[in-house]
């Protein structure tokens, strides 16, 4: 069985702008919590208690490490001792792909066994054991993580992979040009079986040039040279969830979808009236529910579709909350309206604002009657009372002046 996990974390993120400029894409808050605690608790919950994580980049290192810092995290979410799970980093090594990154964390920490890898901005559910032993029972030197990719979804964001009757991957085509292109509807999920030949695979003459050249991404480079070597690569089709969090149009997407349908302890939030869940078991955290369900039953506030709350919020009378995240410490002030948004941990949204089809970063203010519509606004930033924002993008640390108008524009 699987025993250790490789997380590379290379990139900036820059699809995600403006969430990602001054937050490791890894560290975004997902339904509450930052992305890359959902994929850890997943998978040591199946077994993986050894972590290497890929890090590059300041902010990819600082925020990952002051939060994960040596498992002691996990295990106890897990509720299990301290040195059970353990976390390692990458040395600050510079790398140009993933396949480098796993290469030099293989190496550094003397790794001679399969590893299961997983790309740092998804979120999936996938069984462990059934994918060790399909991996296993092949004798293939890699296995690929396939998901039959959903009608009117962009094929060309992805690779692509053609099977034969045996699992086996015949071909492979990292973003094709066009959907005619594409051989299947079968796309790389960036989670992947490997051995340790990937520690030999750029010492030789072919290996070394792809290296020199900067050719080491597992689905651009690597995959397509091993299929073309004979090498057996075989593909495993998942059938649980997979999302990639790469986008905010998809980062959204996942959010209500998970929501929707996540039990209670894999969202840590009780149901405490219809649709409406809530984080936080703590007494503190019990008269909160408390507070709010009494709110919804005498209609002070109004509630529509899926709704997750997180600790410690104020919800003023008259907010109304339709398809909604809101994170931890929130402020909502009177007649506020949230719809079909995600606010993250230490926001304040003004009286009578309006958020429709839009994301807010951490600790940004929204003043008095500001109208937030299909934008998505960074990490600490202030919006002035009264002003209208309208599918554009805020750089973190911005200040928008009271009354302004901005329109299908990214303010940096």
């Amino acid at each position: 069985m699987l025993k250790k996990a490789i997380i590379p974390l290379g990139g900036l993120g820059t699809r995600l702008y403006p969430l990602t400029v001054d937050t490791s894409k890894a560290m975004i808050r997902f339904l509450n919590r930052p992305l890359i605690e959902h994929i850890l608790v997943s998978l040591a919950s199946q077994g993986i208690k050894e972590f290497y994580i890929g890090v590059s980049g300041y902010y990819n290192y600082t925020q990952v490490h002051d939060y994960l810092g040596g498992g002691e995290r996990i295990a106890s979410l897990l509720g299990l001792q301290a040195d059970v799970v353990r976390v390692r980093y990458q040395p600050n090594f510079a790398t140009s792909g993933n396949a480098e990154s796993v290469k030099i964390l293989m190496d550094y920490y003397d790794i001679w066994e399969p590893v299961l890898i997983v790309q740092g901005d998804i979120a999936f559910n996938i069984d462990l054991y059934d994918l060790w032993e399909a991996h296993r029972s092949s004798g293939a030197i890699m296995t690929i993580v396939l998901k039959e990719l959903e009608p009117g979804e962009d094929i060309r964001r992805f690779g692509v992979a053609v099977l034969d009757r045996d699992m086996m991957i015949r071909g492979f085509i990292e973003k094709p040009r066009s959907p005619e292109q594409a051989p299947s509807r079968l796309i790389n999920t960036g989670i992947y079986v490997v051995g340790p030949w990937i520690r030999e695979f750029f010492e030789d003459e072919r290996g070394r040039r792809m290296r020199e050249s900067r050719q080491t991404d597992f689905g651009s480079h690597v995959i397509p040279e091993i299929i073309s070597r004979g090498e057996r690569v075989r593909g495993y089709i998942m059938s649980g969830y997979w999302f990639d969090i790469g986008t905010p149009e998809s980062y959204m997407k996942a959010s209500f979808y998970l929501l929707r349908n996540l039990g209670k302890e894999e969202l840590r939030a009780t149901r405490v009236y219809g649709n409406v869940r809530m984080m936080g078991r703590s007494s503190l955290s019990r008269a909160l529910h408390e507070r709010i369900i009494g709110m919804i039953e005498k209609k002070l506030i109004r509630v529509e579709g899926d709704i997750l709350l997180g600790r410690h919020i104020d919800l003023g009378e008259g907010v109304e909350l339709w398809d909604a995240i809101i994170d931890n410490y929130a402020i909502l002030m009177k007649g506020s309206r949230i719809i079909r948004s995600i606010i993250m941990d230490r926001c304040v949204v003004g009286e009578k604002a309006l958020i429709e089809g839009s994301i807010l970063g951490r600790h940004v203010y929204v003043g008095r009657g500001a109208r937030i519509v299909n934008t998505v606004v960074g990490n600490n930033v202030v919006i002035g009372d009264g002003s209208i924002i309208v599918n554009s993008k805020i750089w973190p640390g911005k200040s928008i002046e009271q009354g302004s108008v901005i329109e299908n524009k990214v303010y940096m």
